[in-house]
């Protein structure tokens, strides 16, 4: 974060695809990705209610207080229906530990899964939660690959 409360540009650069959630309440969306799911705040635009998050791994989001400019149909919670945003982090058990700490429930898991690759098997151990307007949100670390046939 710079001088003016602004920010730069994500110290890993800018990904190619980045998600933006619409909020009802961006103080209490922004808390609760800082502190229980351990994004930063990489750049802001506070008179827009907009905040661009980073996760030190590589994870980017976007948050944005509502306003009805670009919401294409009535929102209800729980918004997001039908998505699942998967990210990719470095230590489940330490965002699932600082969900504890908050009080904040698991939606699913932890659980260990293995999908293949082509020739291989890929595993990951997941967590699954919904954020405080209810997007449902994967965090998955990886665990390694092993031979399809392995048990």
């Amino acid at each position: 974060m710079d001088d003016t409360g602004f920010g730069q540009a994500p110290k890993g650069g800018w990904a190619a695809l980045v998600p933006e959630l619409y909020v009802d309440a961006l103080t209490v969306s922004r808390r609760f990705w800082c502190d229980v799911l351990g994004f930063s705040v990489a750049y802001q635009r506070p008179v827009e209610g907009f905040v661009y998050l980073e996760r030190h791994d590589g994870a980017q989001i976007m948050l944005c207080q509502r306003h009805s400019g670009w919401e294409v149909a009535d929102m209800e919670h729980p918004f997001g229906r039908g998505l699942v945003v998967q990210v990719f982090i470095t230590d489940v058990d330490t965002v699932q530990h600082r969900m504890a700490d908050a009080d904040w429930p698991l939606f699913e898991g932890p659980r260990e899964v293995w999908r293949r690759w082509g020739d291989v098997m890929g595993g990951k151990r997941e967590i699954m939660v919904q954020d405080p307007d209810g997007y449902l949100i994967l965090l998955a670390q990886d665990i390694g690959t092993r031979p399809v046939d392995a048990p």
